[in-house]
């Protein structure tokens, strides 16, 4: 177990390095690929050794190497904090592959959204139509059975987000309506406690604002698909518990 929790920390360190380019440069149009990363300051090539994640940053007291311009603490956030969450799903699924696969690709494509969509306001469609895809091929591969119930859950949870979309379009985009579709993919029925807690998390947001800001609250932008993210990431670790308790209560036989 030593061995994988070590695998699956510095998965998560790559991965949460990777999905920060992708972040910065899917939402621009740029390739992901190439040209290689560089100080979005003063231009330079940053080297292997200054891209080692989290450990560069501290290395370099979180400043470039070659202007000292501050780099911002959102990359080895994402970074450490990815690594936790997939070290997390190791151990809530041990001996379950096909869930930690599921799951790992998940918080990925979530950790991805939240920061295109508070950089830029957007969840672009490259992102989730690659996330859609891996997570359908994850379920035809190892899990073909659940496959149904997870179309299901995808289509019910697009539908309920579209609707939502056109009763208060100024509260929610298609972005967040494809993302809960995609959600549905890899969650199954456990979208629907994501969902709820995403609202709830969204609506508490918005009695702080108007607490604090009054009727000017109103005037703010606020993205949704962190709220959404952080629902489905919460349903990672506790939905199917969640679900099961929910039926168990209501409907017990």
């Amino acid at each position: 177990m030593a061995a994988q929790i070590v695998f699956m920390a510095l998965l998560g360190l790559i991965a949460g390095s990777f999905l920060s380019v992708v972040a910065h440069r899917v939402p621009l149009g740029e390739s992901i690929v190439a040209p290689r990363s560089r100080c979005p300051h003063c231009g330079t090539q940053i080297a292997a050794y200054d891209n080692i994640p989290v450990f560069s940053y501290l290395a370099l007291r979180g400043r470039c190497r070659h202007c000292d311009t501050k780099v911002p603490a959102t990359y080895p956030l994402l970074e450490a904090g990815l690594a936790a969450v997939f070290v997390a799903i190791l151990l809530r699924y041990p001996d379950d592959g096909i869930a930690i696969a599921l799951s790992a690709c998940l918080a990925a494509t979530l950790a991805a959204i939240t920061l295109t969509d508070l950089e830029h306001r957007v969840i672009p469609n490259r992102i989730l139509i690659v996330s859609a895809v891996i997570g359908s091929a994850l379920l035809v591969a190892g899990d073909r059975d659940a496959l149904a119930e997870h179309a299901i859950a995808a289509a019910v949870a697009f539908a309920v987000l579209f609707l939502v979309a056109i009763v208060y379009p100024r509260g929610m985009g298609m972005g967040d309506v494809k993302l809960a579709g995609v959600m549905g993919i890899y969650l199954g029925k456990a979208v629907a406690p994501a969902l709820l807690i995403g609202f709830a998390a969204g609506a508490l947001y918005g009695l702080v604002l108007i607490a604090r800001l009054g009727p000017e609250a109103r005037k703010q932008a606020v993205p949704f698909g962190p709220f959404l993210a952080l629902g489905g990431l919460i349903a990672i670790f506790a939905g199917p518990d969640i679900v099961d308790w929910y039926t168990d209560t209501f409907f017990p036989g």
